[in-house]
């Protein structure tokens, strides 16, 4: 069935080049959007400076149009929408829901349980407000009410905050918008219905959800996909060394990432040019061979 209206989006963030697990996120998420007739759009994630790798964008850019995918707006960079961050932080505060956090991560290392993301914070700065003129990170209040949402390949993902994951980070210290805010703001400002992406990032559609009440945003659907791994079983990342995606034997790439979404295209697409696999592949979609 047809969904109406739909708005996806690939948001990489320019810390490495593209590669095969980039590559997976991306056409799962491309074909969702043009299978169901809808918009693409193409968001970077570029908030952390810090981490970002010089002419990693334009190369974003470059490989996903030498790839045959094309977005359907303007693109977005995150570096540029601080204000919007902002706004968004500013009316957590007026909710009460923001406070400052002086603590250090050995700090928290220290005095936490271990979590779904790492250690749990405890709430330290909140019982214990700090007189301390340091820097300091602002967390957002969480509760013990129950989220949960239907992922659409891995169906009911349920998560209480509060025990699991804690007061978490909004802003940082050294004044850095936390990605868990920005994508929340990026996603209901653009009107992103549906989001497709792999399914290391399944643990923080929770504070997603909670931020998008918290600010009155509509939830989107999500749908998380697996994970690409190497042999020793590890995601593909910068960290692991995952080779870059090769355009000049960009079918090839094109196949094999469809296949690993478990669909079933036939040996003489290898045959054709890229228009040609897009168009199969676009008629051709079926998310229940997606490997859950």
């Amino acid at each position: 069935m047809i969904e109406k209206n739909y708005r996806g989006r690939f948001a990489p963030s320019p810390t490495g080049l593209l590669h095969f697990g980039s590559l997976v996120a991306a056409v799962g998420s491309y074909l969702d959007a043009k299978f169901n007739q809808g918009k693409w759009l193409v968001r970077i994630e570029d908030i952390d400076f810090q981490r970002e790798v010089p002419g990693a964008v334009s190369e974003f850019l470059f490989v996903l149009e030498s790839l045959g995918m094309e977005w359907d707006e303007e693109v977005v960079f995150q570096s540029r929408r601080l204000e919007a961050y902002q706004k968004a932080l500013d009316r957590l505060e007026k909710q009460n829901l923001i406070y400052p956090c002086t603590c250090s991560r050995k700090e928290i290392s220290d005095s936490s349980i271990i979590g779904l993301g790492g250690p749990i914070y405890p709430g330290t700065c909140l019982k214990n407000p700090s007189l301390s003129d340091k820097a300091c990170s602002l967390r957002i209040q969480t509760n013990q009410n129950e989220i949960q949402f239907q992922d659409i390949l891995k169906g009911p993902y349920t998560q209480k905050l509060r025990r699991e994951i804690g007061d978490f980070v909004l802003r940082r210290a050294d004044g850095i918008y936390a990605y868990q805010l920005a994508v929340v703001v990026d996603d209901a400002e653009q009107g992103i219905t549906h989001v497709v992406r792999g399914a290391d990032l399944l643990d923080s559609t929770p504070r997603q959800i909670f931020l998008q009440r918290s600010l009155g945003y509509s939830t989107p659907r999500y749908m998380h996909l697996p994970v690409v791994t190497n042999a020793a079983g590890e995601k593909l990342s910068k960290q692991t060394n995952a080779e870059p995606i090769d355009i000049a034997n960009a079918l090839p790439q094109l196949v094999k990432a469809l296949c690993f979404l478990g669909q079933k295209p036939p040996a003489v697409i290898l045959e054709g040019d890229i228009p040609s696999f897009w168009q199969w592949a676009r008629e051709n979609w079926q998310v229940n061979l997606i490997p859950r």
